[in-house]
């Protein structure tokens, strides 16, 4: 496939391509772990493991497609510097590559990259790295970059759309066999713009092509399924940015070409998924993940593995804010349809609250939630109430006792946007 990258001629992505790329790794990554799951292989009968890229130096697989392109660079495009975007893992992959390379960069990113990751590339870029805060997405934080490149004559250093870049994300899969022994029968790629999807593609389809390869995308971030559908790269309408590092408005040109002639099989998670499999990762596995990190993972919730059959998900980062577990939580929650947001207008009468615990809430159901405003209507007065139940299969339960009480309810749908407030 001959494809042109940034910053590169007209050139051959091939699987020599990803094994060079590994040469030039060597002694830079790590050769992170991959462990066999057993909470995944037991919940989908298939043998799942999973690939640790969170423990990579920058804790996440970003670090090789980032030294793969700089360690490229001729004399006077290190002089000249380098700039990148990102959503953060990106970033922290450019800064340690220039800190060991002694190359000065600057890196763009959104408003909505945690704080626990502007640290961390400021920490890895050990004085080479300057940090710059642009736009809300990575998009808009993109446009930025690309004018830095203009004014400044700095080298783009590509997350994903650089045959560079997915050249080196590529070499997580060729890591994989030789850790596995053999090639596994799935393997479940986290995508955002689709670097690395693109690179292990790319390898596995001359080396191991019996190898199905599975992208996992957020709901609210499915720029690559969008892009298969139309045949082109297109701008999703809407973006929801929780999945920070995969949410990418519009997938790479070169990223695209891939996934066209490779046709992987794509699955979009919800959020919500995402935000229970990351629980069960840190409760029961003891892994840190970030959204994307859980993504592939996650996947298994939507894609059915065939019983028996070898399946490899790559834990792609870990850097997440400690600050962002009650939105998880919140939103774990509400996925499982164990939490429910209600408006309950009470009777003024004393023992109104009293007969609601009594004889609407089940005995296993817990207020998680309960904001009350006494209005001029002397009546009744509304209250916002949270519930949580014991098990999820008791909502319609609830429901039936809310109705055939004396209460008017309205229940808060959670596709409402007042639900905004609330997760």
């Amino acid at each position: 496939m001959s494809v042109t990258a940034q910053g590169s001629s007209t050139t051959s992505l091939t699987a020599q391509s990803v094994e060079e790329a590994a040469e030039r790794l060597a002694g830079v990554v790590i050769e992170t772990p991959l462990q066999f799951n057993k909470r995944l292989s037991d919940a989908t009968g298939a043998q799942v493991w999973l690939k640790r890229e969170d423990l990579q130096p920058v804790r996440s697989y970003k670090l090789r497609g980032a030294y793969n392109l700089i360690s490229q660079l001729d004399a006077a495009e290190r002089a000249a510097g380098v700039v990148c975007a990102s959503a953060g893992n990106h970033g922290q992959g450019v800064a340690f590559a220039c800190a060991r390379l002694g190359i000065q960069a600057k890196i763009v990113v959104p408003t909505t990259t945690p704080r626990q990751k502007r640290q961390r590339m400021r920490q890895l870029g050990e004085g080479w790295t300057e940090l710059i805060v642009h736009g809300e997405t990575y998009d808009e934080a993109a446009a930025r970059a690309d004018e830095i490149v203009a004014t400044e004559g700095r080298t783009m250093v590509p997350a994903f759309d650089d045959i560079r870049t997915i050249a080196g994300q590529g070499t997580v899969a060729a890591e994989i066999v030789r850790q596995l022994g053999r090639a596994p029968e799935t393997l479940i790629v986290p995508v955002g713009g689709g670097g690395m999807i693109g690179g292990c593609m790319t390898w596995l389809a001359e080396r191991h092509p019996g190898t199905k390869v599975v992208g996992a995308e957020p709901s609210g971030a499915a720029s690559m399924a969008v892009a298969l559908e139309a045949g082109r790269p297109r701008d999703l309408v809407k973006l929801d940015t929780f999945v920070d590092g995969a949410a990418v408005r519009r997938v790479g040109e070169l990223t695209f070409d891939i996934a066209r002639r490779l046709k992987p099989h794509m699955f979009s998670v919800p959020e919500g998924r995402i935000c229970s499999e990351m629980l069960e990762l840190y409760q029961v596995d003891g892994i840190i993940a970030e959204p994307a990190g859980a993504l592939a993972s996650a996947a298994l919730g939507v894609y059915k593995p065939t019983p028996g059959r070898v399946v490899v998900a790559i834990v792609s980062g870990g850097n997440n804010d400690l600050s962002r577990y009650a939105e998880i939580a919140e939103r774990a929650l509400v996925y499982e349809g164990r939490k429910h947001y209600f408006l309950v207008n009470f009777p003024q009468e004393p023992g109104a609250l009293r007969r609601f615990l009594d004889e609407v809430l089940g005995p296993d159901d817990d207020i998680t939630l309960f904001e009350y405003v006494k209005r001029s209507n002397r009546e009744t007065g509304p209250a916002l109430v949270g519930v949580e139940l014991g098990d999820p299969a008791d909502l319609q339960s609830l429901l039936d006792r809310m109705r055939s009480s004396r209460l008017i309810v309205d229940r808060i749908a959670p596709d409402s946007p007042f639900y905004r407030f609330l997760v």
